[in-house]
């Protein structure tokens, strides 16, 4: 993120599937920062440290995530990513770290989840209705979902590993909506880091980062959502402490048609949305960009095999599915640790 540092010191400074649970925000000493960004809302919530500056450091948090807006927004014409899809085919071309890393992340999670993730599908959610445009959405048709398929694959980008640069062999949109907000809240976390703030947690959009204790002297406490909509309360409450995590969510945008309900979570690997009784998953890792693409990435694979991939690599996962009763919910070995 070196890079993205640079540039912020020479220039200035899905719904929410996660809530800290109550008790965190009532110390006099705590901090919040609060703003938007990503189409979502950010808040920070930390113990400041001796000439901590609250004004100065909302100014400069507001400033670096307008900055990565410009890089990682598919929503700002003029973005980094938005300009890929008019790069000239078979050329390296320079791109900021900040953009290469993402990629990466998003490379390693693709080739994990065997094309469970993948940054490339914008012709496909365009296809469905789930867009940007948001056009009137309905089943497409066989071919124009076969068609929509030929445009996307990772197998059309070639990324260069030890500088940050990338090779386009067919034009490609990037969407990095399953990657950013977590990718983000990792920027803001290493900016709270190099202001020598200790005991954070970070939320955007329901990606969260945590380190060091909450107000209370403990872990900080966290919960994961009921998926029932808007209201649907906490499912399960777990501690986290130096690590990111994030929820990837199947029951907040579909549509129906002829009585059938069709997700907003589509496979790049058929096209179609997924189809199967997995509503939620969690993932806990080391920074929430890689939590972030893993948690879309298995919701697409489902529980079982989400729950293999996490046992063989040792992931913490924590899974909700439908079931005729209501939801159930299972979960790999390391998550067991955080459970409260």
């Amino acid at each position: 993120m070196a890079d993205f540092f640079k540039r912020l010191m020479q220039g200035a400074a899905l719904g929410l599937l996660f809530f800290v649970l109550a008790g965190c925000d009532r110390s006099p000493d705590v901090v919040q920062l609060q703003g938007e960004t990503m189409g979502t809302r950010y808040q920070v919530t930390l113990l400041p440290p001796k000439g901590f500056d609250d004004d100065e450091a909302q100014e400069q948090l507001d400033a670096l995530l307008d900055i990565f807006n410009q890089i990682a927004s598919t929503y700002e014409p003029k973005s980094e990513v938005n300009a890929l899809s008019a790069m000239p085919l078979d050329e390296w071309q320079d791109i900021s770290q900040t953009l290469s890393e993402m990629l990466l992340i998003s490379l390693e999670v693709n080739w994990l989840t065997g094309g469970a993730f993948d940054v490339t599908v914008s012709p496909l959610v365009d296809l469905w209705g789930f867009g940007a445009e948001r056009r009137p959405q309905q089943v497409p048709a066989a071919s124009a979902i076969e068609a929509a398929l030929k445009e996307t694959g990772f197998k059309h980008i070639q990324l260069d590993l030890t500088e940050p640069r990338i090779k386009l062999k067919q034009p490609v949109m990037v969407d990095l909506s399953g990657v950013a907000k977590g990718y983000g809240v990792d920027i803001v976390a290493e900016w709270l880091d190099r202001q020598q703030v200790a005991n954070y947690l970070v939320e955007i959009g329901g990606e969260i980062r945590a380190a060091g204790k909450s107000p209370r002297g403990d872990d900080w406490r966290v919960g994961i959502e009921k998926p029932k909509g808007l209201a649907g309360g906490v499912q399960q409450a777990i501690r986290v402490n130096g690590v990111g995590l994030a929820t990837s969510g199947d029951y907040r945008n579909y549509f129906e048609e002829n009585g059938k309900r069709y997700s907003h979570t589509l496979d790049p690997k058929t096209g179609y949305p997924i189809d199967h009784t997995t509503a939620s998953v969690t993932v806990i890792a080391e920074t929430a960009g890689y939590a972030d693409a893993l948690a879309t990435g298995f919701l697409v694979l489902g529980a079982d095999k989400a729950l293999t991939l996490a046992e063989t690599h040792n992931l913490a996962v924590y899974v909700i599915e439908k079931t005729d009763a209501g939801f159930s919910t299972r979960w790999s070995k390391a998550f067991e640790p955080y459970l409260d």
